[in-house]
């Protein structure tokens, strides 16, 4: 065959991409596994650091195996609710069954076209009940977890995480642990307009509130509406307080009501 000819160069193109597919779908299936243990290994560890089980440094340096030893032993269990508040069914903790950030995605578009949705409420042991928020940055995706102690009311941590935002501006929302500490000890009131904010120019002593990050105000306005939103969801299920006392209360279940 002429090399120089274009049937020559078709086939031997046709060839090359062929093996690359191949390649690459082999690759992709002998990885697969382990990339979804990673991920399944950092949304753990993301909720564990929002419950305040160590930080996020940590549970990296202990290894996946580690971080997924420590939530089994440590969760009571984990409910999906639905708008009306009925439980939609629980989640394994064995198996480490949990809402991935695609997941998380899935039910904020739910949210957003006034669709009945699932979210996860996960509880541990120590009364502690950990709720997701997702939402939009300046860049692209944001979203965390919120963690409320046992009153039902006071923040006992965060952790927040995003795919492009700014480093060293809205970026701040992951790597910036002053940021997050701020949410520990301040409350969610849904007496007021809204349950919490974060608040451009200082949250002025305000005890649902906390202070944005300078120069990010695109990234804080979005974690702001994704968590306002969210908490709101979890109001309309049941309201939150009645959710979590159903879900912490002994012998009770989400769908059960006050006589």
């Amino acid at each position: 065959m002429n090399t120089n000819s274009n049937t020559y160069t078709v086939i031997y193109t046709a060839i090359v991409v062929v093996i690359v597919a191949a390649v690459l779908a082999f690759v992709s299936q002998k990885l697969g596994p382990m990339q979804a243990a990673n991920e399944k290994a950092e949304t753990v560890s993301q909720i564990l650091t929002a419950a305040q089980f160590g930080d996020k440094d940590s549970w990296a340096e202990k290894g996946n195996a580690a971080t997924l030893d420590f939530y089994r032993d440590n969760a009571e269990a984990v409910y999906l609710v639905k708008r009306d508040g009925s439980t939609v069914r629980e989640l394994d903790i064995n198996a480490v069954e949990i809402y991935s950030v695609s997941e998380l995605k899935a039910q904020n578009y739910k949210i957003k076209a006034d669709e009945d949705f699932e979210i996860p409420v996960y509880l541990f042991k120590n009364g502690i009940k950990v709720i997701p928020v997702y939402g939009a940055g300046l860049w692209g995706p944001v979203w965390g977890y919120i963690a409320v102690n046992p009153d039902n009311r006071t923040i006992a941590g965060a952790y927040f995480d995003h795919e492009s935002e700014t480093p060293g501006l809205g970026g701040k929302i992951k790597d910036d642990p002053s940021f997050r500490a701020q949410f520990a000890g301040k409350v969610i009131d849904y007496t007021a307009d809204r349950p919490f904010a974060i608040i451009k120019g200082g949250a002025k002593g305000q005890a649902n509130a906390v202070d944005a990050i300078t120069g990010a105000t695109m990234t804080s306005k979005g974690l702001d509406a994704a968590i306002v939103e969210w908490l709101g969801s979890y109001e309309n299920a049941l309201g939150i307080e009645t959710l979590f006392n159903a879900i912490a209360g002994e012998g009770k279940t989400i769908n059960d009501e006050e006589e």
